[in-house]
């Protein structure tokens, strides 16, 4: 990694995702979380205030040791206790079936194998654990996926590998999950290319 994605990008994905018109999204993602908790894309913990009283402890996933740091304060203020451990999505040193819960918020559409990310997740889930995601992603209309597919090239420059044209659905259900809950649409405010979004829920078998 370079001077750009150690030092500038986590400061600038910290901005971006913390703005006002995604904190909803982030409050209606995190209801239902209970008990023990893995959250893969942790970044500066703008999920932390979100987390509701059912959630004991959360296992945070982030290999930016920046973002990390950045999350300082929303760690301490914390009612759950919060570790950083692990650094991969794709490869959690954890045993099977020792999660209740999952969160991934905005993270799929960087990981470089998001198929193995969640396929890990399902695998430290306790069965029947469910995984709460809210993700960008490719458009359910076509004159919007044109524009994403031109400008993903860029995207993936600037934001550390980021794709508009991943689908987010196809990945939960590809790697085994079971939708319970779902909602696709387009963040009000955002350019339709770049707010795209998935947000559900779906069970571990």
């Amino acid at each position: 990694m370079g001077f750009y994605d150690e030092r500038i990008l986590p400061r600038l994905v910290n901005l971006t995702c913390g703005s006002p018109e995604v904190e909803p999204l982030r409050r209606r993602v995190c209801a239902g979380l209970l008990g023990d908790v893995i959250e893969i894309g942790f970044g500066s913990g703008h999920n932390v205030p979100m987390y509701p009283a059912g959630v004991t402890t959360v296992t945070a996933v982030e290999p930016s040791d920046l973002a990390w740091l950045l999350a300082a304060d929303r760690v301490a203020a914390s009612r759950a206790s919060i570790q950083r451990s692990g650094l991969d999505g794709q490869a959690l040193p954890f045993p099977d079936d020792t999660f209740d819960t999952a969160l991934s918020t905005m993270t799929l559409c960087t990981i470089p194998d998001a198929g193995a990310a969640l396929q890990e997740l399902r695998r430290v889930l306790k069965p029947g654990g469910t995984l709460h995601f809210v993700e960008h992603g490719l458009a359910p209309d076509e004159s919007v996926r044109r524009w994403q597919h031109r400008l993903d090239p860029l995207q993936q420059r600037l934001f550390g590998g980021c794709h508009f044209t991943r689908r987010i659905v196809d990945l939960v259900t590809g790697a085994g999950y079971t939708l319970t809950e779902l909602d696709v649409f387009y963040l009000e405010g955002a350019p339709r290319f770049a707010g795209a979004l998935s947000l559900g829920v779906a069970r571990s078998a």
